[in-house]
């Protein structure tokens, strides 16, 4: 076996891969960035080499720094995570000219299928059902309407070197297929180096589901199942699952029939993916094939006991597999959430600072996968994932509760995040039908996500949390725990609505009346501590907890809930209180994220219509279209392309 592997990732990827090594007794080299000198990955490893700058261009993406990275420690090996180069036919070339095995597929495979054009002629011809499109390069903008009109619209435009949902947009009109293919060449050039650009039509209402597969040099190629990758924003997938609520036996063995089949045209070896958009006939098209491990590979391994990465070590190294298909098993459920440095509440634009406070969830079936901890900072180089939170269960049902209760104890301060966001949509009616089609974000979240809604019953009970948390608090001045006798509060949520209560001791904790409700809150939670864990008559209630203006704020479910606590006289005078105005900013274009202007498309004095494109930002390797809101007139610019901002820097002015 190798006695020392180098990780040529950054971030959870590479630190998972480093506890796997550590447990097959390998030895582990991190590299890193100067963005990334004291990372948690360069920590782990045995040995770390800095590669560069910051920006991955020049560092991550260098094969030679990379080659002599192995060199400088004698690594055997390199395993390349997903991104960066994990898909490079020219670092594969690079590692077996200098001696170093690459752990991964073969030079073949990654020829044939790193291409998307090239994949798809290869599926086609092989009898693979694919989806119609434009297999041809693209050669500018007019000629992307040309041939969008000729498949149909809607289309996708897509990156040939594509991956993690870079370079590509979905077009309904003439005018989408000319900013999108611009979009998508752009973002293709700055992410891959590749700007070669194909039209394929837009299956309406699709399924994206995927097959693992895992082969080794000796001929076993096998298929361990299913995930369900359908709940993606901007074709970035969100929540992934295995299996799919979707796919039945008969459909996971013709799916996993083909998925082998087009392996073995490939002479794959190692663990690899194959796409698919499956229809509500059943009906399944290829997209691609990810000739490398994917980020949802978790949810793989839970629920089969297979752990991918050791397989993808042992295959490299020319082992054969000790598996045959029918020793894989697919037992229980498993779920993904990735959480993202971003605020939904604000589009999802990307967010960048310092994690001031970093806990993560812990359980018998919770699993995180972080390059993060408490004090690490999130900067603006690199994708926006902070970890992959994933969940397990002997049932769907069981593994969804699993995942709500884990992302309402997850603690993150000191950036923006979708966590709020991912647990709105696993508490969603339609998620946990398993009704998922990749347009489900869009079709339930049109006007974008303001937090989700609660139950009569689950407000009621963080009233009564609430409570608890107020006198617990008091009393540290007041010298006693809480009331011995009833008393009576009124609990209000802004000015929208108040509930009048009462509340007296009960074994460790209160008892609330509410109207003609007793509800009994038992918790250990003392002054100091951010989050908070009760039994509410007898249910598990976890929240996330700040003071905020003299609020108690709770977070939970999804939802934010800001309850002010006050004796009924304070209640009246509170009723009369103005409630402050915020500014209107109506004439200023503002940076909605930290990023750098990649063009601006107006200049003073232009008269500008809604919705017209004013300017591009680019934040986390992804291109950000900002468009006016209303009719107007360019009264100054204040930025220009190339210049660097900060959230609520100004990019224009009107009239």
């Amino acid at each position: 076996m190798f006695k020392k592997i180098l990780i040529a990732n950054r971030g959870e990827i590479a630190c998972r891969v480093i506890r796997t090594a550590r447990a097959m007794g390998i030895q582990t080299v991190a590299v890193y960035s100067d963005a990334d000198d004291g990372a948690v990955h360069m920590r782990m490893a045995d040995e770390a080499v800095h590669i560069g700058p910051a920006a991955a261009a020049e560092s991550y993406l260098i094969i030679d720094k990379i080659i002599d990275a192995c060199k400088k420690t004698g690594a055997e090996a390199v395993h390349p995570g997903y991104g960066f180069l994990s898909e490079n036919q020219a670092f594969a070339d690079a590692l077996d000219a200098a001696g170093i095995a690459f752990i991964g597929p073969g030079k073949k495979a990654i020829a044939s299928m790193g291409d998307k054009i090239a994949s798809k002629k290869l599926a086609h011809a092989a009898g693979v059902n694919t989806v119609p499109g434009h297999m041809d390069l693209i050669d500018d903008a007019d000629h992307a309407v040309k041939i969008s009109k000729e498949i149909g619209y809607p289309v996708m435009i897509k990156a040939s070197a594509g991956g993690g949902g870079k370079g590509m947009r979905i077009a309904h009109n003439d005018e989408e297929a000319r900013e999108g293919f611009q979009s998508a060449k752009n973002e293709a050039i700055s992410s891959f180096g590749d700007d070669r650009i194909f039209i394929e039509k837009f299956v309406v209402d699709p399924r994206h589901i995927e097959i693992q597969v895992l082969a080794d040099k000796h001929g076993t190629c096998l298929y361990l199942g299913e995930r369900e990758c359908s709940i993606q924003r901007r074709h970035q997938k969100v929540i992934e699952e295995a299996p799919s609520p979707f796919v039945d036996d008969e459909l996971r063995k013709a799916m996993g029939e083909q998925a082998v089949a087009l392996s073995r045209e490939v002479d794959y070896h190692s663990a690899g993916t194959v796409e698919f958009i499956v229809g509500s006939d059943r009906n399944f098209y290829f997209l691609e094939m990810n000739t490398r491990l994917q980020v949802e590979h978790p949810v793989t391994e839970l629920i089969t006991g297979i752990d991918l990465v050791e397989q993808m070590i042992r295959v490299a190294y020319g082992e054969k597999l000790s598996l045959a298909q029918e020793d894989i098993k697919l037992t229980g459920w498993a779920l993904e959430s990735r959480l993202y440095a971003e605020d939904p509440y604000r589009g999802f634009l990307p967010s960048i600072g310092r994690l001031s406070r970093y806990k993560v969830p812990k359980g018998e079936n919770v699993r995180v996968d972080t390059g993060v901890t408490e004090g690490s900072e999130i900067t603006m180089f690199y994708d926006p994932m902070i970890a992959k939170l994933v969940t397990y269960g002997e049932t769907r049902d069981a593994a969804i509760e699993e995942m709500g209760r884990a992302l309402d104890a997850y603690e993150v301060s000191g950036i923006s995040h979708n966590i709020n966001f991912l647990n709105a949509v696993c508490n969603h009616r339609r998620f946990k039908a398993g009704n998922l089609t990749t347009g489900f974000i869009a079709e339930e979240y049109p006007d974008g996500f303001h937090g989700a809604p609660l139950s009569d019953e689950t407000v009621e009970k963080l009233v009564a949390m609430a409570l608890l948390v107020h006198m617990r608090a008091s009393s540290r001045s007041l010298k006693h725990v809480v009331a011995k006798t009833a008393e009576d509060w009124i609990v209000s949520e802004g000015k929208e609505r108040s509930f009048a209560v009462s509340a007296e001791d009960a074994d460790k904790g209160i008892k609330v009346t509410l109207g003609d409700k007793e509800i009994e809150v038992i918790s250990n939670w003392k002054p100091g501590k951010r989050r908070i864990k009760a039994k509410i008559d007898g249910d598990k209630v976890i929240a996330q907890l700040e003071f905020y203006r003299g609020s108690i704020r709770l977070t939970h479910g999804g939802a934010v809930v800001e309850l002010s606590v006050r004796r009924p006289a304070a209640a009246r005078l509170a009723e009369l209180m103005p409630v402050k105005v915020a500014p209107d900013m109506s004439k200023f274009l503002l940076c909605p994220m930290p990023g750098m202007v990649v063009a601006v498309n107006v200049k003073e004095g232009d008269e500008v219509k809604a919705g017209q494109a004013l300017a591009v930002v680019e934040a986390m390797k992804m291109e950000n279209i900002l468009r006016a809101e209303q009719d107007a007139v360019v009264s100054a610019v204040k930025a220009g392309a190339g210049d660097v901002l900060a959230v609520d820097d100004v990019i224009l002015e009107f009239e």
